[in-house]
């Protein structure tokens, strides 16, 4: 057998090694709250809450409705933490307590609200005899401001945690519909609810396979901010005698109780509005986050 003569200059091509692909662990859930922080603040605000409301008898609280006259109007003190109201009653105990209601309402409202405004929202965007009916009774309820709607419900009723929810919920529904309504109406269009269509398949099963999922993502988003107006709503509806009985601790009627003396007994009305505003705070910056995971373009563009 001859040689083979290779060319001067001609290098010998080397089998190339095997590239593996670099693979990066997953960064899992604490690499996504780093890159969304604030549902890592919001979340964890939240989550304390969460705590203070359901281990309340335990953090060193008394009877939130205990009277005691003889120790009525102390300042914050180590008896006395957040000081006492003019009933002599705990304020720090009433305030840790009064989360519960606060928590309870927000919670309660956006769950209910959520789901009767999808159902709502649903059957009027792809049903278009029911949409120009429906909508027009929802057009109507928004044109009443909430807050207003709410005290006019519990105008008609006795006051209770019960009946709040109830009443808030009624006027939060509107704009839930709205929402869904409008999702659903761009995902009617898309070519693969117009195949479903063309293939016979029927509206109940359209709905519930192509439509719901996709509708899913910004509802969640707006049932957070939905959560967060009904904490102010049920305050506000407490402060005006309004909401819930003043034997309950809510934080509305611990700060329409301390109103009166405001200008030398500032405390009373501090703590309760602090909580207050963290939770809402807590609740804005969580749906916050989920609007930018759910849509980074949104994001970007803010």
């Amino acid at each position: 057998m001859g040689t083979t003569t290779i060319p001067p200059g001609l290098a010998i091509a080397q089998p190339m090694p095997d590239i593996l692909p670099d693979r990066k662990p997953r960064a899992g859930a604490w690499g996504f709250l780093r890159r969304y922080p604030t549902i890592l603040i919001g979340g964890s605000l939240l989550l304390v809450m969460l705590f203070i409301a359901v281990f309340a008898p335990f953090l060193f609280t008394k009877d939130p409705t205990a009277l005691a006259p003889a120790l009525r109007t102390r300042e914050p003190s180590a008896e006395f933490w957040f000081g006492s109201d003019m009933l002599g009653r705990d304020v720090y105990s009433r305030v840790l307590y009064g989360a519960r209601v606060s928590l309870l309402v927000g919670f309660s409202v956006a769950v209910l609200a959520s789901i009767a405004g999808l159902i709502i929202g649903l059957v009027s965007g792809f049903i278009r005899l029911a949409d120009s009916i429906i909508m027009r009774f929802m057009d109507g309820m928004m044109s009443i401001p909430p807050i207003l709607l709410a005290i006019a419900l519990m105008a008609l009723t006795r006051g209770s945690v019960q009946n709040v929810i109830i009443a808030i919920t009624i006027a939060e529904i509107p704009r839930v519909s709205r929402l869904v309504r409008g999702v659903v109406l761009s995902l009617r269009e898309q070519p693969y609810v117009e195949a479903a269509v063309a293939a016979g398949t029927r509206t109940p099963a359209i709905i519930f396979k192509h439509i719901l999922p996709n509708t899913l993502a910004p509802l969640t988003v707006q049932a957070t901010f939905i959560c967060a107006a009904a904490m102010i709503t049920e305050a506000i509806l407490s402060f005006i005698g309004a909401g819930t009985p003043p034997i309950i601790p809510s934080w509305g009627n611990i700060m329409a109780e301390g109103r009166a003396l405001w200008q030398v007994k500032p405390y009373i009305v501090f703590f309760p509005a602090v909580f207050l505003s963290i939770t809402v705070l807590a609740v804005n910056l969580l749906g916050d986050g989920l609007r930018d995971a759910i849509d980074p373009r949104l994001a970007k563009k803010l």
